[in-house]
């Protein structure tokens, strides 16, 4: 059963720069596409990207494409999330997910 453990959540200014890390455990995370989602309070989890499992196909929502960068390293079995340019509205809690399994979740705020 694929483990997945999350890291790199925290406080950042308006404009900055934040990544996210997700390691995986116990599986190959390569054989998997691989997504991040993030949930605002009060409302459901929802997709803000994600990598096809032979990393041709990505996708993006608009609200953060151009900003967020998804990405793996087969090597340390981990996944990514590059966020720039960040904004008060991104403000929530991040999870990735590798097929039917989920991180634990980090907190991201952007705020001044």
């Amino acid at each position: 059963q694929l483990q997945l453990v999350e890291s790199g959540g925290g406080l950042v200014q308006p404009g900055e720069s934040l990544k996210l890390s997700c390691t995986a455990s116990y599986a190959t995370l390569s054989n998997y596409p691989i997504a991040w989602f993030r949930q605002f309070p009060g409302q459901e989890r929802e997709g803000i990207g994600c990598i096809s499992s032979n990393d041709r196909f990505t996708y993006y929502v608009d609200s953060v494409k151009g900003r967020f960068t998804i990405s793996r390293d087969n090597a340390k079995n981990t996944m990514y999330l590059q966020m720039n340019s960040l904004k008060p509205e991104d403000t929530a809690v991040y999870y990735c997910n590798a097929g039917l399994n989920w991180g634990q979740g980090t907190q991201v705020t952007v705020s001044n």
